[in-house]
């Protein structure tokens, strides 16, 4: 089979995303295209993000490809699948640009994995995958449909979702390969504060899944359970992102966890990296082998200043604010730039809130005000909502 995997055009007027507009690579994409190789089908992977494509120029390329099955995401690359665009306008539009070609029409994303039956009826497309998508491509471009796990589709009759979100094994996923030409425009260095970029960035992976389950956080359904990446895999692909140029990584897992043998490779290699992790799980020793290995940027939830707070979150912390607070400043001794965030709860002072934040920018830590917090659809927060909402219902 001939399968077209689509990145489209994002743009980002009158939304409320929040996430970088920068194009970053499709990730999930690199994954399926190989993947689909390996298993005896062509692929045609267009960024229309990357390369500034416009919607008729998208439409050539599939139609000449002769596509038989055309592959869309809802959200600009795996690493925003939890904090994606919540309309579905471009992704929409991509579809309907195609006019007739492409094939099987299939759509992956966070969307189609926490809401199939309203994804499947608003982009108008043939299935819907549930879940991490690459092994669930292979399937389809495969003949599967009737009893594949973790799709939605029109069967005639109505809607039929085959079980939920699936997950793929990843611990094997295989080096990545992009082109020259796509790495030489991707100059985005993704949270990098501390140098102007000299040379192409690029996004990478080294675990999926996250082993904590807080109440805020949108991953349950899509990269849930935690799974490391066989490091010769994770290293070949980083080698070849540094035959090309690139000089800063940014890594996309959910949870950047310690890993001294990972950590000990890229100390060798001299590049420069930034992650998003807990900062309650590094000791001294592994925060300065991490400065060591060439983090330049950590991201690091704190949440919330007090312990009740964090339960209340579900953070399952098991150091107090005061380590937390000195974690940080530890961290900032070792990596140029450390940012804590903290969620809006009911729990916080403000003015503890206010002194904390000042007291961690005169050590050149930068602390945020709190945001928000939403329950966004795949957190367990939403979950909650939702299972409260329907016992409401059926006793009222």
């Amino acid at each position: 089979m001939r399968v077209a995997l689509i990145n489209p055009r994002w743009s980002f007027d009158g939304s409320i995303y929040f996430g970088c507009s920068e194009p970053h690579l499709p990730l999930e994409f690199g994954y399926s295209r190989a993947l689909l190789q390996q298993a005896g089908h062509e692929t045609l992977l267009i960024d229309a993000h990357l390369f500034d494509l416009p919607a008729e120029d998208v439409r050539g390329r599939v139609a000449d490809f002769a596509a038989d099955m055309t592959v869309i995401a809802t959200a600009p690359s795996y690493l925003f699948w939890r904090c994606a665009p919540p309309e579905l306008r471009v992704p929409r539009e991509t579809l309907q640009s195609l006019d007739g070609a492409g094939g099987l029409k299939v759509v992956v994303g966070p969307h189609p994995s926490t809401t199939p039956r309203t994804t499947l009826r608003k982009l108008g497309c043939d299935v819907v995958v549930m879940g991490e998508c690459e092994e669930t491509l292979v399937d389809l471009a495969n003949g599967e449909r009737n009893t594949l796990a973790g799709i939605a589709y029109d069967d005639g009759a109505g809607v039929r979702v085959n079980g939920g979100p699936r997950a793929a094994r990843f611990v094997d996923a295989p080096p990545l390969v992009w082109s020259d030409d796509w790495i030489e425009r991707h100059s985005h260095h993704h949270h990098r504060f501390d140098a102007a970029p000299i040379g192409p960035g690029a996004e990478v992976e080294a675990s999926r899944g996250c082993p904590y389950r807080c109440t805020f956080c949108a991953k349950e359904n899509f990269r849930d359970g935690y799974r490391r990446r066989a490091l010769p895999m994770l290293l070949a692909e980083i080698d070849r992102l540094q035959t090309q140029g690139v000089e800063y990584l940014y890594f996309i897992d959910e949870i950047f966890l310690p890993n001294r043998a990972l950590l000990e490779a890229l100390a060798t290699r001299r590049l420069r990296f930034g992650v998003q992790t807990r900062i309650d799980l590094w000791k001294p020793e592994m925060l300065a082998l991490l400065g060591h290995a060439g983090c330049v940027s950590i991201e690091a939830g704190v949440e919330s200043l007090t312990a009740a707070g964090r339960d209340r979150l579900a953070k399952n912390c098991r150091i107090g604010t005061e380590d937390l607070t000195e974690r940080l400043i530890m961290a900032k001794q070792n990596v140029p730039f450390v940012q804590g965030n903290l969620i809006a709860t009911a729990d916080d002072d403000p003015e503890t809130i206010a002194a904390w934040r000042e007291n961690l920018r005169a050590h050149g830590v930068w602390a945020n005000d709190p945001v928000p917090m939403y329950p966004y659809p795949g957190s367990p927060d939403r979950s909650e909502e939702r299972r409260v909402g329907k016992e409401c219902r059926s006793r009222w």
